[in-house]
């Protein structure tokens, strides 16, 4: 009988265990931090994974060398990269900062004329940043088809399509703008209202008029300055 019983015991444990076994796993946290330093030794590209999901900013620059976005330091879907000798803090924003924004990337290559399909049904369109030297300009580099955005002559940017009802998103959108080498540069992107300095990156002087500006389609800065904006 006792031979029975611990016979009975041990074919429910065996049971017990081969539940557990089968019973599905909890799925693990994300583990990404939202926050590092990233940094490009001997001017070579570093990748440095992090949450990039609500986007990234750049915290704080700790080299000499300049940290241009899309130049010395960008973003894809698993972390944040560095080069050129760029060396910096950067962190996600706080989700509460984050507006729902729809994001299409459009690129011409080699200067040809591209087509980025997307589902509008009358939704507006807007350029939100140039992402490489060549100027995105409506009308002229990029245009819009019935479904589609078309880019020429080497622009490359993102456009943020709009709701057919209620339009962007309400609030400002920031945006980094540098000077290399104190020389002018222009930042493709698309002016409603109007554009206020946020933080003053460089240690050369940013000053409305002088080392930096607005128009409809773009930020300028010169003579070194370097900063985020904001733009509505």
């Amino acid at each position: 009988m006792a031979e029975g019983n611990r016979a009975v015991a041990a074919w429910i444990l065996a049971l017990l265990a081969g539940a557990a076994w089968l019973a599905p796993l909890p799925a693990p946290a994300s583990t990404l931090p939202e926050q590092v330093r990233c940094a490009s030794h001997d001017a070579r590209r570093v990748h440095c994974p992090m949450d990039t999901s609500r986007g990234v900013v750049l915290v704080r620059q700790l080299s000499q060398n300049a940290c241009i976005r899309e130049s010395d330091w960008g973003v894809d879907a698993h972390g944040v990269w560095v080069a050129r000798g760029c060396r910096a803090e950067f962190r996600a924003p706080p989700a509460a900062d984050v507006a729902t924004r729809r994001v299409v990337r459009c690129e011409s290559r080699r200067g040809r004329v591209e087509s980025c399909p997307v589902i509008l049904r009358g939704a507006p369109v807007r350029l939100l940043r140039e992402l490489a030297l060549a100027p995105c300009r409506y009308g002229e580099s990029w245009e819009l088809g019935r479904n589609e955005i078309r880019v020429s002559r080497g622009c490359k940017g993102e456009f943020e399509i709009g709701d057919p009802e209620t339009g962007f998103p309400p609030g400002p959108r920031l945006l980094e703008c540098a000077s290399r080498d104190h020389r002018r540069r222009s930042c493709g992107t698309t002016v409603e209202r109007g554009v206020e300095l946020v933080r003053q990156l460089s240690s050369a002087a940013c000053v409305e008029g002088v080392s930096w500006g607005w128009d409809a389609g773009r930020v300028w800065v010169d003579e070194g300055c370097r900063a985020e904006f904001a733009v509505e």
